[in-house]
C-alpha cells in the first residue's frame, strides 16, 4: 500500500543535536488512509521523528515529502494549512480556556474575512463565526466532550484533557494527524476510549494517522503497519505480527533474543 501512493515518504533523515545522534537515516513510507505506528524503547527518537515532520526540527540530512512537498523546506506555521495537525506527550492546550474557546482556537487557519469584520462581528464574519461553530460542536459530539463545553480545560482530569486535544487537533481539519503517545497516563476505561476514538477517526473521517504509543498490546492491535526505532535507528518494519516476531525487536525490549 505504502509503496503505490505514500501520503507521507521519510527519506534518510539525520538528526544530531551537538555531539548526540537523535535520527541515523531514518527511512519509511505511509501510506494513505493508514495507521502506522512508531515504536520503539524510551530514547529511540520516536518524539524528535514526529517533530521532524512536523517541522519543528530541521534534520540535517535527508528529506520528508508530503503529498509531494518537502516538510524540510516548508515553514513551521505552514505545515498546518498544509493539512497536518499533532497531539503532543506533554499536554499542549491553553489552561485558561475552556474546550469550547480551545476548539475554536484552531479554526485560525481556516478564517477568511480580516480582523476589523472579525471584530465587528457583522455580516459575513458572524455567518463564519456560526459556520466554525458549527464544525467545532460537531467535533465536541463526535468525542463526547459537548458536555464539558464550557469547563476550563485546567480544571479538566487528564484523560478529557487529552480528548480536548484530539478535538483541538481536528478542528484543524487534518488529512495526517500525528499522535504522540495519545493514551499515555490513563486507565484502561480511558485507554479504550480513546483508541476507540482514534480508529473512528481514522475509519469515518478517512484522516491517515501516525502514532507513538507505549501499550503494544494497543499498537498491534490497530495499527496497519509498524516502523520499530532503537538508539535512532530503524531495525524493524513491517506488519504488527511481523514486527511482534522480529528477534530484533525483542533483543531492544527484552534484551534476549527469544
Amino acid at each position: 500500500m505504502a509503496e503505490h501512493n505514500p501520503l507521507l515518504r521519510v527519506e534518510n533523515i539525520v538528526l544530531s543535536f551537538g555531539g548526540a545522534n537523535v535520527l541515523n537515516r531514518v527511512s519509511f513510507d505511509v501510506a494513505e488512509h493508514e495507521i502506522y505506528a512508531i515504536i520503539g524503547p524510551n530514547g529511540a527518537g520516536k518524539t524528535s521523528m514526529l517533530n521532524c515532520i512536523s517541522a519543528f526540527y530541521r534534520p540535517q540530512e535527508g528529506q520528508i515529502h508530503y503529498a509531494g512537498r518537502d516538510l524540510v523546506k516548508t515553514p513551521t506555521h505552514e505545515v498546518a494549512r498544509l493539512g497536518i495537525a499533532r497531539t503532543f506527550q506533554n499536554i499542549a492546550l491553553y489552561t485558561g480556556l475552556t474546550t469550547l474557546e480551545n476548539l475554536m482556537a484552531a479554526r485560525h487557519i481556516h478564517i477568511k474575512e480580516n480582523g476589523l469584520a472579525s471584530a465587528l462581528f457583522w455580516g459575513p464574519a458572524r455567518r463564519e463565526e456560526i459556520k466554525h461553530r458549527r464544525v467545532v460542536e460537531e467535533i465536541m459530539d463526535f468525542l463526547e466532550i459537548a458536555h464539558i463545553r464550557k469547563a476550563v480545560v485546567g480544571a479538566l482530569p487528564y484523560g478529557l484533557r487529552k480528548r480536548v486535544e484530539l478535538g483541538r487537533a481536528l478542528a484543524l481539519e487534518p488529512k495526517l494527524l500525528l499522535l504522540d503517545e495519545p493514551m499515555a497516563g490513563m486507565n484502561i476505561e480511558e485507554k479504550e476510549d480513546m483508541a476507540r476514538f482514534v480508529l473512528d477517526v481514522h475509519e469515518r473521517r478517512g484522516v491517515t494517522i501516525i502514532l507513538i504509543e507505549h501499550d503494544m498490546g494497543l499498537v498491534m492491535d490497530i495499527s496497519h503497519r509498524v516502523v520499530v526505532l532503537d538508539f535512532g535507528s530503524k531495525i524493524a518494519e513491517g506488519t504488527p505480527d511481523e514486527v511482534r516476531h522480529n528477534p530484533a525487536v525483542i533483543r531492544a525490549y527484552l534484551g534476549q533474543t527469544a
